[in-house]
């Protein structure tokens, strides 16, 4: 598929081993202590925003590596009968913990650990009117396999929401060298990694203001202006710098791969030549007699 624009490392989450692979469970752990009514409000704007819908009472909802759950915890306040699965047994408990908090109980919110590379797994789910999984495909170390894969679980005329690592040719190269480099150092090395790219960014972003004649933002207003989803700057960056397995793709490459397999893209929202990720909504042809 070289031909569409994407690299790969080649090497599944499966082959990947603990001391390269990035612990996403564990990072989001430390997310949902600062998890509150507000940071819910966003999650839930986020969601009516790019599915452009009001709610979602009469859905049902896949949450395809739920990571913290905040996701599938907005989906749920929206009304959708919820399914969440992670490969990330320590994610899982975070879905299971915010579901204490908030939806005890319920029914209508099914939590499990699960594959998006296993295909038995994904065919005992069912169909969802709408499939959501942002950030989480590129982490899986076989990209295109898993956006084949959630094909499987996109009911006809459901949506698939997803965003995908930009590519940036040598620049995402470089940031893959760095994320493995990160997962194989020490406890203090990873803190001092963290910190340099997030001074990095912030100080790049006061001189792009200074270029453009405004007065750069004090780290608290940069700090909170990056907090939209209802996300943790810090634990995005943390995120960000460690995740790996990590991978890439040009929005046409995933716009013509799902365009051939049925799907017509309703919304696109992309990163420009950045870092950072592109985000689609597709629509699954209704393709019933």
């Amino acid at each position: 598929m070289s031909d569409i624009g994407y690299w790969s490392n080649g090497m599944s989450t499966r082959e990947i081993g603990r001391e390269t692979r990035f612990e996403f469970g564990k990072n989001w752990n430390q997310f949902i202590k600062v998890i509150n009514e507000s940071r819910i409000l966003e999650a839930e704007k986020s969601l009516k925003t790019m599915l452009e819908i009001e709610d979602l009472r009469g859905k049902r909802f896949l949450d395809v590596g739920s990571g913290s759950g905040l996701f599938s915890l907005a989906a749920r306040g929206l009304g959708a009968e919820v399914h969440s699965f992670d490969y990330d047994a320590q994610s899982v408990e975070c879905s299971l913990e915010l579901k204490r908090r908030y939806f005890p109980d319920d029914a209508n919110w099914v939590i499990r650990q699960g594959d998006v590379l296993d295909v038995d797994y994904l065919n005992s789910l069912g169909k969802f009117e709408v499939v959501y999984s942002w950030g989480v495909l590129h982490h899986t170390g076989a990209l295109w396999q898993a956006l084949e894969n959630v094909i499987l679980l996109v009911a006809q005329g459901g949506k698939l929401a997803i965003s995908i690592y930009n590519d940036q040719g040598k620049t995402s190269l470089r940031w893959a060298k760095l994320k493995k480099f990160y997962n194989q150092s020490s406890k203090l090395l990873r803190m001092l990694i963290v910190l340099a790219v997030g001074a990095l960014w912030f100080f790049r972003s006061a001189l792009n203001r200074v270029i453009k004649f405004k007065n750069p933002l004090p780290f608290k207003e940069w700090a909170d202006s990056k907090k939209d989803r209802g996300m943790s700057v810090w634990y995005d960056l943390v995120d960000w710098v460690g995740g790996y397995p990590f991978e890439v793709a040009k929005p046409e490459a995933v716009f013509d791969f799902y365009r051939k397999r049925g799907f017509n893209l309703v919304k696109l929202k992309t990163c420009g030549d950045r870092s950072g990720c592109n985000e689609f909504v597709f629509v699954r042809e209704n393709r019933e007699s």
